[in-house]
């Protein structure tokens, strides 16, 4: 989906030559290579995007908490566009139930991850070995023509860090 991502976002005046958009050479679960790669802890992001990618990382509650923990900049944001585990016990059931065989079919995809409330629920120690929230401004919702019954169930968010 590379292409179509770059054009979109060079149709909307963010380019890779004036380094306003950068669509990385590693997985989102590598953060000390994304780091590298942006030239340093010093060099911090704006935005994070991500569509329906997170239901195929191995550890996505660690990789977003490192991800938004070290290389979002405070005050950057968290964009995703996910397909969720469903609040319906029946769906989440058929979610569950699909999940072992979806993800051999479809590189690792699982259809049973509750990402948004993983999100929502975000947070770090601070310096005094307290739990601090991750979040100054949050907000997750559907999508309005997406029946609840639907097994792919997705869920859209914007977090701003702290």
């Amino acid at each position: 989906m590379h292409p179509q991502i770059r054009n979109l976002a060079n149709n909307a005046g963010f380019t890779e030559q004036d380094e306003t958009f950068f669509i990385l050479p590693c997985g989102a679960e590598d953060t000390a290579s994304i780091i590298s790669v942006l030239g340093g802890p010093s060099h911090p992001v704006d935005t994070l995007i991500s569509i329906l990618s997170l239901c195929t990382i191995p550890s996505p509650e660690h990789s977003l908490t490192s991800l938004v923990r070290d290389v979002l900049k405070p005050g950057g944001q968290l964009l995703f566009y996910e397909h969720v585990l469903s609040p319906r016990e029946d769906v989440a059931w058929w979610q569950r139930f699909w999940t072992p065989v979806w993800k051999l079919a479809f590189d690792g995809c699982r259809l049973d991850r509750p990402t948004h409330l993983w999100v929502e629920r975000m947070a770090v120690l601070d310096n005094s070995a307290k739990i601090q929230g991750m979040w100054s401004d949050g907000q997750v919702w559907g999508n309005a023509e997406e029946p609840e019954e639907h097994l792919f169930w997705h869920r859209i968010g914007r977090f701003v860090k702290a």
